[in-house]
């Protein structure tokens, strides 16, 4: 068993779609960056790579690349995992928090962990999202940024023969 730890967090900006475990949420402004910005997609990234000990999701997906501006974060994750299993390794669980003051995102919880499953190819079972403000403190709190944490627990498949 391999346990994998990712954090991602991106500054909030106005007009930016909010994609979040590949869902759009409605939202005034929604995280800045290379890609669609998906910090807890970028965040379950990282913790499968460090799992199976695969570098990290900027070694592979470097925002220099420019082939690379706006990619989806599924498709990130979705080719991650499948360098992972072409190493021998299957996902056990995987378990994301999302910190963000708004909007509130209880509705979209489901959502979010079926298209997480969907990109896997795993059942919702084995994921979890959960969603927590840090009341108004700090980055998130007031509302500049977004944070997101993942820690996967990876099974190896192989032998180390």
């Amino acid at each position: 068993m391999r346990i994998g730890h990712g954090y991602d967090a991106h500054r909030l900006a106005p007009g930016r779609d909010m994609i979040l475990c590949g869902v759009k949420i409605p939202c005034e402004s929604g995280p800045d960056g290379h890609s669609d910005a998906d910090a807890p997609l970028h965040a379950l990234t990282d913790a499968i790579l460090g799992a199976a000990a695969l570098g990290d999701i900027g070694k592979l997906f470097p925002d220099t690349d420019e082939a690379l501006r706006g990619i989806s974060s599924r498709a990130i994750l979705a080719e991650t995992y499948a360098s992972a299993r072409g190493a021998g390794y299957e996902l056990v669980n995987a378990d994301i928090t999302i910190v963000l003051q708004e909007p509130k995102l209880s509705g979209y919880i489901e959502a979010m962990r079926r298209s997480v499953a969907e990109a896997l190819g795993c059942d919702i079972r084995q994921i979890s999202v959960k969603a927590k403000t840090e009341e108004r403190m700090g980055f998130t709190g007031t509302g500049e940024g977004i944070a997101s944490h993942a820690v996967v627990l990876l099974e190896n498949r192989r032998d180390y023969a």
